[in-house]
Order: C-alpha cells, then sequence, then structure tokens
C-alpha cells in the first residue's frame, strides 16, 4: 500500500541510524546513559517485526531501563509484559516473552515501533524531537506495502501518526478505544487507527488501563483485520 505522509525536508529511511545525530538533547543523554552503562544497547532503537505486516503498533519511545537497555521496542519494562503477552494472546506474537531480545519471540503480521527512535529523559520527548523523528516515522509508514491498521499508544503516538499522514487533531480526538478511518485518500488503500491508552507503569497502576481495557483494543483491531477480505 502507498500511502501519502506528510513531506520531509530530506529524506529519511524508515529506521534511525543506532548513533542518530539529530536531537541534542537525546543524544547527550544517551551518551550520559552509555557512560553509566556501556553494556546497553544506548541508541536509537529500531522496529522489531516483519515489513509485510498489516498492524503497526506504535509507541512512545524507548524506556531507559527497558529498549534503550535491550534494544528492542518494549522490551525490558512492565509496558513490553503487558504488550508482548497480549499480542501473544491475540495472535500478533508467538514464543515465549522473556523480556531480551534473544528471547525468540516472533512477531505475527505486526511490527511495533516508537514515535521517537531515542530515550528522552523523563519519557518526554520534547515537540521538536518529536517532529525530527517524523521523518523516520514517515519512511517506516511508507515502507509497509500491506498496512492496513494502526496501534497507537498514547497521545503522543496518535498526534505523530495524524501530523504523519497530515491530518487534523480536530477531526480525530485521541480516545481509548476509539478507532479513526485514516486511509483512503490521496490514492491511498483503505487505513484504520485504533487509539489506546499507553500500557505504561502508571496507567496500570492507577487503574487508568486496566489488562481488561487493553485487550478490548487488541479485540477490535483482530476483528478489523479478520473481516478484510483477503488479498
Amino acid at each position: 500500500m502507498a500511502l501519502a505522509p506528510a513531506s520531509t525536508k530530506a529524506p529519511f529511511p524508515p529506521e534511525a541510524p543506532r548513533h542518530c545525530p539529530l536531537c541534542p538533547r537525546l543524544v547527550a543523554y544517551r551518551e550520559q546513559a552509555a557512560r553509566a552503562e556501556p553494556a546497553w544497547f544506548n541508541g536509537a532503537v529500531p522496529s522489531f517485526g516483519s515489513s509485510n505486516a498489516r498492524l503497526l503498533i506504535v509507541g512512545l519511545a524507548p524506556g531507559l531501563k527497558g529498549a534503550n537497555r535491550t534494544g528492542r521496542p518494549f522490551t525490558g519494562d512492565y509496558a513490553g509484559d503487558l504488550l508482548y503477552s497480549t499480542l501473544i494472546e491475540f495472535g500478533f506474537a508467538r514464543g515465549t516473552y522473556a523480556a531480551s531480545p534473544d528471547d525468540g519471540l516472533k512477531l505475527v503480521d505486526c511490527m511495533i515501533t516508537n514515535a521517537v527512535r531515542c530515550v528522552p529523559p523523563q519519557n518526554k520527548p520534547l515537540p521538536e524531537e518529536i517532529n525530527t523523528c517524523r521523518g523516520y516515522f514517515t519512511s517506516r509508514l511508507g515502507a509497509l506495502p500491506n498496512l492496513k491498521a494502526l496501534l497507537v499508544l498514547g497521545r503522543v503516538a496518535h498526534d505523530q501518526t495524524l501530523a504523519t499522514l497530515a491530518l487534523r487533531k480536530a477531526s480525530h480526538p485521541f480516545q481509548h478505544r476509539a478507532r479513526h478511518d485514516v486511509g483512503g485518500h490521496r490514492g491511498s488503500a483503505p487505513l484504520a487507527m485504533f487509539d489506546s491508552l499507553h500500557c505504561s507503569r502508571l496507567n496500570t497502576n492507577t487503574k487508568r488501563l486496566t489488562t481488561a481495557m487493553f485487550h478490548d483494543v487488541f479485540r477490535d483491531v483482530r476483528a478489523y483485520l479478520d473481516a478484510l477480505p483477503q488479498s
């Protein structure tokens, strides 16, 4: 499927180089982590999954002791525990999740990426960092020819996706378990975007997001994909 995302100033590849130099604050934070923990990945975390996937899951950014440590999205922190167990339950992954990139877990018809590829201080990227990383996200979307559904985890991922597709926030407000039709424009194939609260420990500890609520979103995504005509 050929998406028509918003233009960028220069072409970007779908994946950022590990030592991406574009955001000075994130570079400094990454290098600080590398000095403290040189055995960690400490770089722009690549997407995980097949480029033939119909589903793209979009997170916020790598966690300092999670993906920034392990080099795989949502791997090594609580958010990953919930996300990967849910993926396995709904048939989007197979194997055993052991919070390590060498655990042998395989994604099925699914890819995971982040709106911002490098770990930000306090898990809060600045607007200019989100905008800069949009070039990689734009190319990531364009390199998924079979993409049919996006599952965005949290408002930053939601807004990054809308900006990339040149769609108005007011027309597509973020709400847990909302579905937005974001394809079928500019010659692209149908594409649906599903919203979920981020599966962070903060959201689950405060019960803003329960396991049942998270599963409801995945149930919606699974039903949507299963109802599509076989290509």
